[in-house]
């Protein structure tokens, strides 16, 4: 990955740790982790479209990663992450972008095409799709064990990480989430008890790749995390029209565990997420689970450059 070159940006008075590969007068595209997750997840998909002309840009959200935390990270919210981004594309003098998201980046986008219309020429997301931009009740109807709810609790997931270094929390959540089941404790049981210490990794996620996760989350630690997206859920965000008239995409990974979450499945089915998205195409992908990007990159770079090069021109 030494194509990919590491800076620091000033963006609303922080340091945001900032990835970037290809030439710089080209289109922009930009990638916006979910959690474990970080810069490092959109390695494959960086490459390839710098290769294809286009220059990548992938963040690590405030309080992620290399980038500098909030004065109280406990206050940080999914709005923070958004006006991070567009102060990130002014400090940056990028008019115009492609966005691409997984699992909470894609709640971020979701806020970011309706608030900032004019600076999206077209977006993707994967493992979440776009959600209109008001307060998610993803816990109705799921038992108290539901990790959304644990990971909610403040204290709780703190002291159930605390017993692990980082790198083994990432290591059991990519293991739990790379499932198709949605994580759901025992009542006398922790989250992070869920997946027993002698699992197997993914197939398609290495040692080397739990290392590099584990060393930036050991930088950063998980106050952040655990702000949001889980303790940030409820948040409202005023907006009089909702509707996004770009180029979209949803790949959606048939054995996403994200898709048992209640209403999720009809939301995406009944025609309420293209009546949001009115040029949203979706692309299932029936072996994808909540990982796509990593676990069949060479797929989602195909679907992502098919977007890109239909609504643009690169360099």
């Amino acid at each position: 990955m030494e194509q990919i070159e590491h800076k620091y940006v000033e963006v609303n008075g922080l340091k945001i740790h900032v990835a970037e590969t290809g030439r710089g007068n080209s289109p922009v595209v930009v990638f916006l982790h979910g959690f474990p997750e970080i810069w490092y997840s959109w390695r494959y998909q960086m490459i390839a479209v710098a290769k294809a002309g286009y220059r990548a840009i992938a963040p690590d959200f405030r309080g992620y990663g290399l980038s500098d935390q909030s004065p109280e990270p406990e206050k940080t919210t999914f709005l923070d992450f958004t006006n991070d981004t567009l102060a990130l594309l002014d400090a940056l003098n990028i008019s115009e972008v492609f966005l691409v998201g997984k699992d909470f980046g894609s709640i971020v986008i979701s806020r970011f095409v309706t608030l900032y219309k004019e600076r999206v020429s077209g977006f993707i997301v994967m493992g979440v799709p776009f959600l209109p931009p008001q307060p998610l009740q993803f816990k109705e109807g799921l038992p108290e064990g539901f990790y959304v709810s644990r990971f909610g609790e403040p204290g709780r997931a703190e002291a159930d990480f605390g017993r692990l270094d980082a790198k083994t929390v990432v290591r059991n959540v990519y293991i739990m989430f790379s499932r198709s089941e949605i994580p759901i404790a025992n009542e006398n049981q922790e989250i992070m008890d869920i997946v027993q210490p002698l699992t197997p990794l993914p197939p398609w996620f290495s040692e080397e790749d739990l290392a590099a996760y584990g060393a930036l989350y050991e930088n950063s630690g998980f106050r952040t995390a655990l702000q949001v997206p889980y303790r940030s859920l409820h948040e409202q965000v005023n907006i009089t029209d909702p509707t996004v008239h770009v180029p979209a995409l949803f790949i959606m990974g048939e054995k996403d565990y994200f898709l048992k979450f209640p209403g999720i499945e009809d939301y995406i089915s009944s025609g309420r997420l293209k009546s949001s998205v009115p040029n949203l195409e979706i692309a299932s992908l029936p072996e994808g689970n909540h990982f796509v990007q990593e676990q069949l990159p060479d797929v989602v770079n195909k679907l992502v450059l098919d977007l890109l090069t239909k609504n643009s021109k690169p360099q």
